[in-house]
């Protein structure tokens, strides 16, 4: 993904001249020392990467070029590398941050291959991802990764992916396939996670647990109920299901917790970080405090969320670990290997912090 720096290299030497964009500021230098320094390399290490010399690791190559962006310098023209070829990214919109964040790791993997993503970002009544099909097509990528897509849908048409493998497009999807497509997935195992959440409230004394999710036509939603339930029948199987299905929105979660709190929910399960900001607006809303009257629990692990108020208890995603599945994977198709069509399910992990408490009036031991 291009990235817009304000900010000239002039040619190689000791130091590098940083040249502000408004007039009036002194000039500031970065030296060798400063670019090994942020890299945790030698000052010799740096200078062979930016002369471009052959006799350095890729893993210190790409750790001298990530001090480069990350001290704000555009690279040398001589360490820019050509590209191998487009590779399309369909995301949803990106006001939920746990895609932005699965956009970023499949950039960073993709780089030191030499290909490039091409972002499209799905919003309502925007592009549809049958048009950026069409279009990333017509720009001849040399493959295409789906993140949270049609995919997904089981109620949607699946047909569009196998016509992508017959015009020999190589594809991966991430977060949940249909039963009915054949390609190489990767997500997150939605149901462990929401199983893992339910655990978690009944040992600290919770009896009335809900789930507020996404539509049930989707498959993280599905496998999420099914969780809920696996976790319901095991700890509390004489308590009734409290499932709400609304929007993976703000607004979603924050209608959610008035219907859950009407059925007297003193533990709440999101299916995304951004629902449990909601839930914790409606229960606040009613006048009810988290997590002293009720516990709230989300999904994702989103960057700034341990920093909310309070610290929101999550089911954390393994982006990293699926996204360098899906890049690779997406990478030996590319190279003309036969990557088996089957979906892997990556463990989650229950990320425990101060959204969540022992029940009101109960006794944990």
């Amino acid at each position: 993904m291009a990235r817009l720096n304000p900010y000239q290299v002039p040619p190689r030497g000791g130091s590098i001249s940083r040249f502000p964009f408004r007039m009036g500021i002194v000039q500031q230098r970065i030296t060798l020392a400063d670019i090994a320094e942020q890299a945790g390399v030698s000052t010799a290490t740096v200078s062979r990467v930016l002369n471009g010399k052959s006799n350095v690791a890729e893993a210190t190559r790409r750790q001298v070029l990530v001090a480069l962006d990350l001290l704000g310098y555009e690279r040398p023209e001589s360490l820019r590398q050509t590209s191998k070829g487009l590779v399309g990214l369909i995301v949803p919109e990106l006001t939920n941050p746990i895609f932005p964040l699965y956009a970023q790791e499949i950039e960073q993997l993709l780089a030191p291959s030499g290909h490039t993503p091409l972002l499209c970002t799905q919003t309502p009544g925007g592009t549809s991802e049958d048009e950026y099909i069409e279009m990333l097509v017509d720009r001849g990528v040399a493959g295409i990764i789906f993140v949270s897509g049609r995919h997904s849908d089981t109620g949607g048409d699946v047909t569009r992916y196998q016509r992508l493998r017959d015009r020999g497009v190589p594809l991966v999807t991430v977060n949940g396939n249909a039963s009915t497509i054949k390609v190489p997935g990767f997500a997150t195992d939605d149901r462990a996670a929401a199983r893992m959440a339910v655990d978690h409230l009944a040992s600290l004394g919770h009896t009335r647990i809900g789930l507020a999710t996404g539509p049930g036509r989707m498959v993280p939603a599905q496998r999420k109920t099914a969780g809920y339930e696996d976790g319901m029948r095991a700890n509390l199987p004489d308590q009734p299901l409290r499932i709400v299905e609304t929007l993976y929105t703000y607004e979603g979660g924050a209608s959610a917790a008035g219907r859950l709190l009407e059925q007297d929910c003193t533990g709440i399960i999101c299916g995304s970080d951004i629902m449990a900001l909601g839930v914790i607006s409606g229960v606040r809303a009613a006048g009810k405090h988290v997590p002293q009257d009720v516990s709230v629990i989300g999904y994702d692990d989103s960057p700034l969320i341990p920093m909310m108020n309070p610290p929101l208890t999550t089911v954390r995603q393994p982006v990293a670990a699926i996204c360098r599945a899906a890049v690779t994977t997406l990478l030996s198709a590319i190279a003309g290997e036969h990557p088996a069509d089957t979906e892997l399910l990556f463990k989650p992990d229950l990320i425990v912090r101060g959204s969540t408490a022992p029940a009101p009036h109960a006794m944990v031991s």
